[in-house]
C-alpha cells in the first residue's frame, strides 16, 4: 500500500477555511456506508463491513478506491428477524482477524428498541456467502437497561477477550468471551461509560501503549445533514476500566475527550473503528453530506506527548 493513500484531500467543496478537525481524507467509488469496520488482509487489500441488507461488505487495494463486495449473508439470517420485525437490515458489525479467521459480530435490532441481540459469524476467506453463524452472544430485552448492539472486540495483553457494546439506555457494557468460540462466558456484565440515559454508543477499544483507549460517539445519528454525532474517547490501564477523559472525568460519569465532531458540510461524524495499519492507525467513521448521504470518512490516528489521540 502507498503511504500516501490517505492525503487529507478536500472532501467536500465547502468546507470552512478554519476548522477544528481534519476533513475526511480522500476516498473513491463505492464509499456510501454507514457504521464501518475493517480489516487489513494478508494481500495488503482491506475489506470493509458495515450496516445494510444482511451485512454489507466493500473492498479496496489501497484504501482510497472501494467497492462493493457484495453480503456476508447473502441467503439471508433467519435466525435474526424476531429481533428485525422480519427484515433483513443488520447494523452495526465488528471486523477482526484472528488465529487464521475473520470474526464478525453484528447486531439485529429496530431502531429505538432495546429488543436487540448480537450475534458471531466466522469465514476463513471473509468473502461474500462464505460466513458461518456461529451464534447468539448477548441479547437484550424490553425489560433490561442496556441495549445490545453496537459489538466491539478486543483481546487483551492476557490473551482474555471481551465484547464491549451499548446504545442509550444505561451506556455501555462489556462482557467476557470465550477465545475457544467467540460466544458469550459467564454472566458478568460490566459498565464502561455512560450519560444517565443520554446519547452514547459505539464502542472502540484499544491498546496503546500503557493505555486502553474506549472510543464512543455521542450525541445523535441517523438524521441526515441534521446529525450530530460525535467521537470522544477515555483512557484506562485496565481493559475494563474505569476509563477517564483528559479531564479526569469518568466516561461512567458522563466524560470524554472531544477527538472529532462535524464541520461545514461534513456532519454527524461518528461509529467510528481504529485500523493499525503500515503507517499508524486510522481512523474510520461515516458521516453525512448536506444531502444527508451517508459516506465513507478516514484520517490517520495519532497520539500527542501526554498520551491523547487527535486527527492528522
Amino acid at each position: 500500500m502507498l503511504v500516501v493513500a490517505l492525503t487529507l484531500t478536500t472532501a467536500v467543496a465547502t468546507a470552512p477555511q478554519a476548522s477544528a478537525y481534519p476533513l475526511p481524507g480522500r476516498v473513491t467509488g463505492d464509499i456510501s456506508v454507514h457504521d464501518p469496520s475493517a480489516v487489513r488482509r494478508a494481500d495488503g487489500s482491506y475489506l470493509v463491513a458495515h450496516t445494510g441488507t444482511n451485512i454489507a461488505l466493500k473492498t479496496s487495494a489501497d484504501r482510497i478506491a472501494f467497492r462493493d463486495a457484495g453480503s456476508a449473508f447473502p441467503g439471508g439470517t433467519p435466525w435474526a428477524t424476531s429481533y428485525t420485525n422480519g427484515g433483513n437490515n443488520l447494523w452495526a458489525p465488528d471486523l477482526s482477524y484472528r488465529d487464521g479467521r475473520y470474526w464478525l459480530y453484528y447486531s439485529a435490532s429496530t431502531f429505538g428498541s432495546n429488543r436487540s441481540a448480537i450475534f458471531l459469524a466466522t469465514s476463513t476467506t471473509g468473502n461474500a456467502g462464505t460466513w458461518t453463524h456461529r451464534g447468539l452472544v448477548v441479547e437484550s430485552r424490553t425489560s433490561d437497561d442496556f441495549n445490545a448492539i453496537d459489538p466491539d472486540l478486543v483481546v487483551d495483553d492476557q490473551g482474555r477477550w471481551w465484547l464491549s457494546f451499548g446504545s442509550f439506555w444505561s451506556g455501555i457494557k462489556m462482557i467476557a468471551l470465550d477465545p475457544s468460540t467467540g460466544l458469550r462466558s459467564g454472566t458478568s456484565l460490566r459498565s464502561l461509560a455512560g450519560r444517565g440515559g443520554g446519547p452514547i454508543e459505539a464502542p472502540t477499544i484499544v491498546k496503546r501503549g500503557a493505555f486502553y483507549y474506549l472510543f464512543v460517539s455521542f450525541d445523535h445519528c441517523c438524521r441526515g445533514a441534521a446529525s450530530t454525532y460525535r467521537v470522544v474517547v477515555g483512557r484506562s490501564s485496565s481493559v475494563t476500566g474505569p476509563y477517564v477523559a483528559r479531564d479526569g472525568t469518568a466516561l461512567t460519569s458522563g466524560g470524554g475527550t472531544e477527538v472529532l465532531a462535524g464541520q461545514g458540510s461534513v456532519h454527524g461524524t461518528g461509529h467510528q473503528d481504529v485500523l493499525a495499519d503500515v503507517d499508524g492507525d486510522v481512523l474510520l467513521y461515516h458521516y453525512y453530506t448536506d444531502s444527508g448521504a451517508s459516506r465513507l470518512g478516514i484520517n490517520l490516528l495519532a497520539y500527542d506527548s501526554a498520551g491523547w489521540p487527535f486527527l492528522r
